[in-house]
């Protein structure tokens, strides 16, 4: 079977697990352990790597099914929905394009910005903050003898 390079070379980088992706993957790798560093962690049933035709045929479309997810979602739309929890919990452009291995934030905010937050009422509480604490400092001088 042939086995194609990635994408890009941002396509190998460290991407934190979180605590329960790093459960799951100790339980697999209980179950079918790998057979060293150069071995699949998941493998097709008679071995080797997965065929993505046989994965989506055989798993992955009725497992959508069965969840009640539309029909024609792929596995890409992980990566969107991955992309999403983090912006919605506050990370940076900076971490999402890195974590999603993207050429530059540019990239990513061409794709995912109408998913950050608005912040017209902090920029507004900043500003006002920021003029209130000024204004407080110079409150004009009230000449009591008039």
């Amino acid at each position: 079977m042939y086995v194609c390079p990635p994408k890009t070379a941002r396509s190998h980088r460290t991407v934190p697990l979180p605590r329960m992706a790093v459960d799951a993957m100790k339980a697999h790798l209980r179950d079918f352990p790998a057979d060293g560093l150069e071995s699949w962690i998941f493998t097709a049933p008679q071995g080797g790597p997965v065929v993505y035709t046989h994965f989506m045929d055989g798993s992955w479309r009725p497992a959508c099914a069965k969840a009640g997810i539309p029909k024609g979602t792929g596995p890409h739309a992980l990566r969107h929905h991955y992309a999403s929890l983090l912006i919605e919990h506050g990370e940076s452009v900076k971490t999402v394009s890195e974590r999603l291995g993207h050429t530059n934030a540019a990239m990513t905010l061409n794709i995912y910005t109408h998913l950050w937050p608005d912040s017209e009422e902090r920029t507004r509480a900043a500003v006002d903050k920021a003029y209130a604490e000024q204004s407080a400092d110079a409150q004009p001088q009230v000449d009591e003898a008039a």
